[in-house]
């Protein structure tokens, strides 16, 4: 199966690694390649991509510069390379990014329905915009990443891209819209990163320090889940072994349907009050396709390590977490983490994850998420795969 499929890939003009990728799944091959066999064979449409507006107005700014990488990277990862001249554009006073194309099949059009700030997608017919039906995989109302507001919480479309750039870094990129990923944020916060992979229809894990924003999160959680009738199965308490306290878990099981709780195709939420040094003591080790995390600003948020006092640099946090969080991190999996660049250099960041045995991408899209939060944070992405 794995020689015809790479014979085939030759012939519509696929690159040996899109090969492989396909070699590894008979399924989302097949998929994958009647989109790439519509690109070459038809011609070259189109498209533009309605920007959604964001609440917070520097990041609105920077949007559609940041739709671009991301749009790339959805191309190169899952659309195998049929994606090309991305470019910014403003179309009847409105902002779109534009790209070309060949037809979109339904699976080419869901994957791209899930970028971050994506409102509308249209195929360019002349001077007119023909809309296509968005498919995303949100499994619940949006309500679920928009209605906790505190200060300091991280943009959520932000989340969603970090989340989405990383998972299209994985060697399981072309399973998106089929598997059940299980994500790690091991500085959860309020659990911004955990309602997106709760969105998505994944497994959410998350470590946080803090008790207040553990105990947050977890009403919260515990709350919109009654509040949406969502059938679930919770559970709370202290976490022991050998009579000593490690911290605080609360665990969720839920489904977005009746049919799928009756069925057992629950998903799972497990948050974990404690250091995120000590993260192995909670979960077992090479059980996470993805590791997600915002790391401390230096500004309003400072980071703490071990017992240590507040430091203003992530650095020593991540010196000491990263080849611990590397462990939960299963081969082909990947971790994304963003930063603000004014207190940490990017090349430290590389040889911490090199350290923990991670191979940074750097190439291509990946250099092109720097963006202003404010006047004291210019953040970035780095994302890393695992061997």
């Amino acid at each position: 199966m794995a020689y015809a499929i790479g014979r085939l890939c030759a012939d519509v003009g696929i690159t040996a690694r899109h090969a492989k990728l396909a070699a590894g799944g008979a399924t989302h091959a097949c998929a994958r390649l009647h989109c790439l066999t519509a690109s070459r064979e038809g011609s070259m449409n189109r498209y533009a991509l309605l920007i959604l507006a964001a609440t917070n107005r520097v990041y609105t700014e920077s949007s559609v510069a940041l739709t671009q990488a991301e749009l790339a990277l959805f191309g190169d990862a899952v659309l195998g390379g049929a994606v090309t001249e991305i470019e910014a554009a403003t179309i009847g006073g409105v902002r779109y990014v534009t790209f070309a194309a060949g037809a979109l099949d339904a699976r080419a059009i869901a994957l791209l329905s899930n970028l971050s700030s994506v409102h509308a997608l249209f195929q360019r017919e002349g001077d007119l915009l023909r809309p296509l039906t968005l498919h995303k995989l949100d499994r619940f109302d949006d309500d679920l990443i928009t209605i906790q507001k505190y200060s300091g919480k991280t943009n959520e479309q932000f989340t969603k891209l970090l989340l989405n750039v990383t998972l299209l870094a994985t060697s399981f990129a072309s399973e998106l819209l089929d598997r059940r990923f299980h994500v790690l944020d091991p500085l959860c916060g309020r659990g911004t990163t955990l309602n997106q992979a709760m969105m998505y229809g994944f497994d959410a894990s998350g470590v946080e320090i803090d008790r207040k924003d553990f105990e947050a999160y977890s009403t919260f959680a515990e709350t919109w889940l009654k509040r949406k009738r969502i059938k679930h199965r919770l559970h709370s308490g202290p976490v022991r072994r050998d009579k000593r306290l490690l911290g605080r878990r609360f665990e969720a099981s839920f489904a977005a349907s009746r049919d799928d709780y009756k069925s057992g195709a629950l998903q799972r939420l497990d948050v974990v009050n404690a250091d995120t040094t000590h993260a192995g003591e909670f979960f077992q080790q090479a059980t996470f396709d993805v590791i997600v995390t915002d790391a401390p600003y230096g500004v309003q948020h400072g980071s703490r390590t071990s017992g240590k006092d507040l430091a203003r640099n992530p650095l020593e946090l991540l010196r000491e977490a990263v080849p611990k969080w590397s462990g939960l991190l299963r081969s082909g999996g990947a971790m994304g983490i963003s930063w603000n660049t004014n207190v940490t250099r990017r090349d430290e960041l590389v040889m911490i994850l090199a350290k923990a045995g991670l191979d940074t991408l750097d190439a291509g899209a990946y250099s092109g998420f720097e963006h202003r939060v404010d006047q004291a944070i210019v953040r970035d992405v780095i994302v890393a795969r695992k061997p």
